[in-house]
């Protein structure tokens, strides 16, 4: 993986997660802009899909077990969904305090989708 793109990603994710995380304990609902965080960290993931796609066909194959990287990335972004529609289902504090820390969880499995991409 791109390492720029990686550390953009992870303090995208980071950033929702805080965001989100505060804003459920000061007991706000789901608003438009934890909504909104925690769906550009699902856009981050689509790009990611993208640049996975195309690293290997430039010559940047994956180091480690390709496989074990796309379930990770399809784990984060199926998470990122979820999180989603319960949050616009489910309008309290707990579920905008669930999209900070999916977004929290998001930050570590990019830093960990990097580990495997390089093969350490």
């Amino acid at each position: 993986m791109i390492d720029w793109l990686t550390v953009a990603s992870v303090a995208c994710a980071v950033v929702a997660g805080l965001i989100a995380v505060v804003a459920g304990i000061r007991g706000n609902p789901p608003r438009d802009l934890t909504v909104l965080a925690t769906l550009s960290v699902g856009a981050v993931l689509v790009v990611l899909v993208g640049v996975a796609i195309v690293q290997p066909l430039v010559g940047n194959p994956p180091g480690g077990d390709a496989r074990e990287f796309w379930l990770y990335l399809i784990t984060a972004f199926a998470m990122t969904i979820g999180v989603t529609a319960w949050a616009l289902v489910d309008r309290t504090r707990f579920a905008t305090i669930a999209m900070g820390i999916v977004s929290l969880a998001i930050a570590v499995m990019i830093v960990r989708m990097s580990v495997i991409w390089v093969g350490a």
